[in-house]
């Protein structure tokens, strides 16, 4: 996608055009370093070469400053860019925008924009890598008996072979459904992870056909209630 984004940032003072001399030549070498921009200190036995501070390192100094910029070529502006955001791109990611950071003094050159990307949270999604999970409800009768169950995807909705007998945390794996890995064309994939949803709103002629199932059904009648029993009854003797 693209994305409009609005910074302030340093932009060559309009008023001058970034010269930072109210008459646009109003510039005399600097006095401090010669012209050279660069100036010695000595420190004991050693000598320090750094920046000019009267002319920044320009070599030039302004006889007569900008009113708008006092000199330096640059002020504070809002800008706007858009952004190009790839596909399958990571929390923490940085892009970089070349020129669009802040001008350089007197003239010179702007630097670059750096952009890190953060990303939100989905309401059903959850991302690792380019893999997507997601819970999904599944009715008690589709989870026992088996039948088809229409899952959210990326690009739409899906379906998905419920077997019978699937229990609470059964995952599903479909492939190529999740987010496209960066600067590629292959796809992660969308496990789907069921969850059971228990009603919790019955009549009373639910309940009484819900009792009759209970009997019907009998105890330890799925297998992980017969695999903890066992493992209780081992534990308590």
């Amino acid at each position: 996608m693209e994305k409009e984004l609005e910074f302030e940032r340093l932009a060559n003072c309009k008023t001058c055009k970034g010269s930072g001399s109210k008459s646009g030549g109003g510039t005399k070498q600097c006095r401090t370093c010669g012209g050279v921009g660069q100036v010695i200190s000595a420190r004991g036995f050693f000598q320090i070469q750094q920046t000019c501070p009267d002319c920044m390192g320009t070599g030039q100094t302004i006889s007569d400053p900008c009113g708008d910029c006092h000199g330096q070529g640059r002020a504070k502006d809002r800008t706007r860019i858009r952004l190009k955001i790839p596909a399958g791109i990571e929390e923490g990611s940085r892009l970089r925008s070349s020129g669009n950071g802040d001008a350089g003094t007197r003239g010179g050159p702007s630097g670059d924009l750096y952009v890190v990307i953060s990303i939100k949270s989905h309401d059903l999604f959850e991302r690792e890598g380019a893999d997507l999970h997601c819970d999904v409800p599944v009715s008690y009768p589709i989870a026992a008996l088996g039948g088809e169950l229409a899952v959210p995807t990326l690009d739409g909705k899906a379906n998905v072979r419920v077997p019978g007998g699937t229990q609470n945390g059964a995952t599903f794996r479909l492939r190529g459904q999740g987010l496209k890995h960066l600067d590629s064309d292959r796809k992660g994939d969308l496990y789907v992870h069921v969850q059971i949803a228990v009603p919790t709103k019955l009549n009373a002629e639910q309940k009484e056909k819900l009792q009759d199932f209970a009997k019907a059904l009998g105890e330890h009648n799925s297998p992980l209630q017969e695999t903890f029993f066992e493992r209780a009854k081992r534990f308590f003797t």
